[in-house]
């Protein structure tokens, strides 16, 4: 499926980027479906590696979806082009958004979950610069609208992120306390973040520092979890067997 979104470019012109994004993998429940999760891959990996892993996980009730990044060349490796949500330069609270990445990305993640019936529970999660997308989803979610004004047509029940960040982290706080009805939603949605203290790409302090973000913006319902090690499965099958002996899944989907 493929996304255009337009920019004014010098003078009077507008540019155009167009997003194509590659295949999608879903993981089928195995018992009576009550939710289902849009999970996002990293920087440079695809759905089908998460569709593997996700799989494997004690979860019977929940649906996965994993798609696939649309590739294009990402600053951060010199403008070499691998699959990624969003450009990034840098993963700081300094750097530079790509806001038509990231709105092109989370218009795609509601897409996917526009479809589901009415009585099911829609999710978004991710890891590293899926969870990134994840975060900037749930923000949409809670604003009403995407970073260019379009709205956001879809209602999240719950975010998981590990070894990520927060985009536009420095104007959110702003943005939700204009609105009555966004901090509402923000000071209801359940957050899950996880981070590897031994994280050598995106470094620990970039999780608890969005995780701070997120909580002086009026994000209540948030969880924030520190582990020893780095990343990947590690993380992902001790957040779940930790969450399932609390029910913590159970009380993010069921109230």
């Amino acid at each position: 499926m493929s996304y255009n979104t337009s920019a004014e470019g010098s003078g009077s012109r507008n540019t155009t980027r167009t997003f194509e994004f590659g295949r999608t993998h879903v993981v089928r429940p195995k018992g009576k479906h009550q939710a289902t999760i849009v999970w996002l891959h990293g920087l440079g990996d695809k759905g089908s590696s998460w569709s593997q892993l996700l799989e494997t996980l004690p979860l019977p009730n929940i649906k996965w979806i994993c798609p696939t990044a649309p590739t294009r060349p990402v600053a951060i490796f010199g403008g070499f082009p691998c699959t990624a949500w969003s450009d990034v330069g840098d993963i700081s609270e300094d750097a530079p958004d790509d806001l038509e990445g990231l709105d092109a990305s989370a218009a795609h993640v509601a897409n996917l979950l526009s479809t589901e019936p009415a009585d099911i529970k829609l999710g978004v999660g991710g890891f590293s610069m899926g969870a990134a997308t994840a975060l900037y989803s749930a923000t949409c979610c809670i604003l009403g609208q995407y970073g260019n004004g379009n709205l956001y047509p879809v209602n999240l029940s719950a975010i998981v992120g590990l070894s990520g960040w927060l985009p536009c982290s420095r104007t959110l706080r702003n943005r939700i306390e204009r609105s009555d009805e966004a901090a509402r939603r923000a000071a209801s949605l359940p957050i899950l973040l996880c981070h590897g203290s031994g994280d050598d790409v995106v470094a620990h302090k970039h999780g608890e520092k969005s995780a701070q973000a997120l909580s002086s913006a009026g994000f209540r319902n948030l969880t924030f979890r520190s582990y020893n090690g780095s990343r990947r499965a590690t993380v992902l099958k001790r957040t779940v067997k930790e969450q399932e002996g609390k029910r913590g899944y159970r009380r993010m989907y069921n109230g």
